[in-house]
């Protein structure tokens, strides 16, 4: 390797998954300026996918200690919207193949857009089901937003098919027959919770841009329906439209205004 050029290194590189301890060992005493920057990029490289690989074992504790029960299908489930004053909570569900390396999944909060759209195609392709369930600003409005976080939920999951043999939900208990696990901050401990908590977030984003476009004075592609300074400032001078909350006491206030 000592007489290939900088650039046939790179290429052989390129070209190469994994290298030999000798290779290793070759590139490492190879004391070109060029070699040694191509051996840090590789290195770093490889910490990167160690530790993915590490946080995807540590992501997939719950459902490996299901599978080794001779449980198969295990559905993650998870919500997004419950503090908002306008929009939908969104619920998604998803069940993914034994042991499939989904690198990346994380909690979609701790994820930028550009991430959870990225690992939202991957899990698609992935996943043996995927369900959706939405409970409107009107189902919020009639139940409370705990028992309409739980009706999506439920509709996730009556999403699936093939059914799921076991739950496993973020922080709440579901009314389904369904033998289920609820584990608090699911999407940072499962990685189906995890899974679920991206698609749920991405579905939603979506809705409230599409929502954005309908009434664009409120800036919901901005803020998602959350009470920021620049969603008050509109209700103040708008007042709500049908898809605010108006059991949630901001939206109510200014109904009565």
């Amino acid at each position: 390797m000592e007489k290939m050029t900088i650039k046939e290194i790179k290429t052989f590189l390129d070209r190469r998954a994994t290298l030999t301890e000798s290779e290793w060992a070759m590139l490492r005493a190879d004391h070109r300026k060029g070699v040694q920057e191509l051996v840090g990029r590789m290195e770093r490289a490889h910490e990167k996918q160690q530790e993915a690989l590490k946080r995807w074992h540590d992501l997939n504790q719950y459902e490996h200690a299901l599978r080794d029960r001779g449980i198969r299908r295990i559905a993650g489930i998870d919500e997004v919207g419950r503090g908002p004053l306008a929009g939908p909570v969104v619920a998604c569900a998803v069940i993914l193949p034994a042991d499939d390396q989904l690198l990346g999944v994380n909690d979609s909060k701790t994820l930028s857009r550009d991430q959870r759209q990225s690992m939202v195609g991957q899990i698609k392709d992935t996943a043996e089901a995927i369900g959706i369930g939405v409970a409107t600003p009107e189902d919020i409005d009639r139940v409370n937003i705990y028992q309409a976080s739980k009706m999506a939920m439920v509709r996730a999951v009556e999403q699936l098919s093939p059914a799921p043999d076991h739950l496993l939900v973020d922080a709440m208990d579901i009314p389904l027959s369904i033998a289920q696990t609820s584990i608090i901050k699911g999407d940072a401990k499962s990685i189906s919770i995890a899974a679920a908590s991206i698609i749920a977030k991405e579905t939603r984003d979506e809705m409230m841009i599409n929502l954005g476009k309908q009434y664009p004075d409120y800036g919901f592609e901005d803020h998602m329906g959350y009470p920021t300074k620049q969603h008050m400032e509109a209700l103040d001078q708008l007042g709500p439209i049908p898809d605010h909350r108006r059991s949630f006491r901001p939206v109510r206030e200014r109904l009565k205004g």
